[in-house]
């Protein structure tokens, strides 16, 4: 828990489709596929609630009602829960939040958090790493671990590899690092004011251009703490050990 704030908003990005574990999406949506034996996204919502958290905004797009009456037998965990819906279809990170902007008190960073994200990342830590306030994020990330990451030079975030390339929003300044992100951050509460892009979009869209334009988006180190994504069947199985 931090010390010295007494509101504190975090959304879970819980509107994906979760293709990959289909045939058991078809029926309930990714964020209450369970793993060892709990929903993960009571698993998501009670880790930040035990930070400090008292306003969690929740998007749904698939089985928006199953997550509606699961957040009402859960007493909403006990703080203030609201859900941003996405009828037409999930509008992916940036959009997501864009879209949930009206729900967040506007005056405090906001910390997002995916709904397929198990953690023993130290939320208290990372919302503190972001209060310095010159940035306009703060990531959680480790050391990259394959061909997809993003890149972090002596000012913060710089560009980011996919498909085998790298592409940068600017020239690096000093050394650069590849870097992991954890699926977890702290973003400044202006972002939303600062999104033009509209629609269906990647957060990281935004903060290419951003970038571009002379912000910061810093790293929060977060290795070695546990982390797991459930975006898989493999993945799945795993977590039901690791996190049983």
């Amino acid at each position: 828990m931090w010390e010295g704030e007494q509101d504190v908003d975090a959304m879970i990005l819980a509107a994906g489709l979760g293709t990959r574990l289909r045939p058991l999406t078809h029926e309930v949506p990714k964020a209450l596929v369970e793993v060892a034996g709990v929903p993960v996204l009571d698993r998501v919502a009670r880790k930040l609630v035990d930070s400090g958290v008292d306003r969690i905004v929740i998007n749904v797009s698939p089985h928006a009602d199953l997550i509606r009456e699961h957040v009402k037998a859960q007493g909403g965990w006990g703080v203030d829960v609201r859900v941003s819906e996405e009828p037409d279809g999930p509008l992916e990170t940036g959009g997501g939040l864009a879209a949930a902007a009206r729900h967040f008190r506007g005056d405090r960073p906001i910390l997002l958090h995916n709904a397929d994200i198990l953690s023993d990342v130290e939320l208290g830590s990372l919302y503190r790493a972001h209060d310095d306030r010159s940035a306009v994020a703060t990531l959680a990330v480790r050391p990259a671990q394959g061909h997809r990451y993003l890149l972090f030079d002596d000012l913060g975030l710089s560009g980011f590899a996919h498909q085998g390339r790298e592409h940068r929003a600017r020239e690096p300044a000093g050394s650069e690092q590849r870097l992991d992100f954890l699926g977890i951050q702290v973003v400044s509460p202006q972002l939303p004011d600062l999104l033009e892009e509209t629609g269906k979009f990647s957060i990281f869209t935004a903060y290419m251009r951003l970038v571009r334009a002379g912000e910061r988006i810093h790293a929060y180190r977060a290795s070695p703490a546990r982390w797991t994504d459930i975006g898989t069947h493999e993945e799945l199985a795993r977590a039901h050990v690791a996190w049983a």
